[in-house]
């Protein structure tokens, strides 16, 4: 009897896990913060139309199947492990989010200080609106230390100790505020010495930097 007993615990734990182990990601009939980055990201990209409200449903999944079909992954329509990854989405982002804060801190403080408050949570944007766009590596540390991505990584700025306004910046716009409005480059007309920069459309000019899409 114990044994019988002691088996069916073990087949009901091993259910009860699977379950977990299936539905820790996103798919149709989730709702959530992760779903919404999910559908924020489609969105930009073009795979989406839908609104961002949160919610897993028919239009969503069909968008995670289109980005799986261009991406080489399975296209079953569920945001798993790999599927988040591509998109640039940690499940386990809170624990991520203090190190992107401090990163963008940085590049804000190195990049910007001195600058307009609004012109430093503009430089902190770009960085996370790369982040969003398929052109650019899908995280914050990836985009930042793209080869001859930033000045303040090529000289060693980015190594300063930001101040509580840089920090403040880059919490401002990792809460959304992007008064640039899309931009994914930024350049000082003063110093500039790429041409190209200057073919770029260019969307508003904040202190010393014209940014750019």
């Amino acid at each position: 009897m114990r044994k019988k007993l002691f088996l069916i615990c073990l087949i009901f734990v091993f259910i009860v896990g699977a379950s977990l182990t299936v539905y820790s990601t996103s798919r149709r009939g989730s709702s959530g913060n992760e779903v919404r980055q999910i559908q924020e990201k489609l969105k930009r990209w073009g795979y989406y139309n839908g609104a961002v409200d949160g919610i897993y449903g028919s239009k969503t999944e069909a968008a995670v199947k289109s980005f799986q079909k261009k991406n080489g992954l399975t296209a079953d329509g569920i945001a798993g492990k790999k599927t988040l990854a591509a998109m640039g989405i940690n499940s386990s982002s809170s624990s991520s989010s203090g190190n992107d804060l401090n990163l963008l801190s940085k590049v804000v403080y190195a990049e910007a200080r001195g600058e307009p408050y609004s012109g430093q949570v503009g430089v902190a944007a770009v960085v996370l609106n790369r982040v969003s766009s398929s052109s650019f590596p899908n995280t914050v540390a990836g985009v930042v230390y793209q080869s001859g991505a930033f000045d303040a990584v090529s000289d060693g700025q980015i190594n300063l100790t930001p101040d509580s306004t840089a920090r403040k910046a880059a919490q401002d716009a990792l809460n959304g505020w992007d008064p640039t409005y899309g931009c994914i480059y930024y350049f000082n007309p003063s110093t500039a010495t790429s041409k190209w920069i200057w073919s770029r459309p260019q969307v508003i000019h904040i202190g010393k930097h014209i940014f750019c899409r």
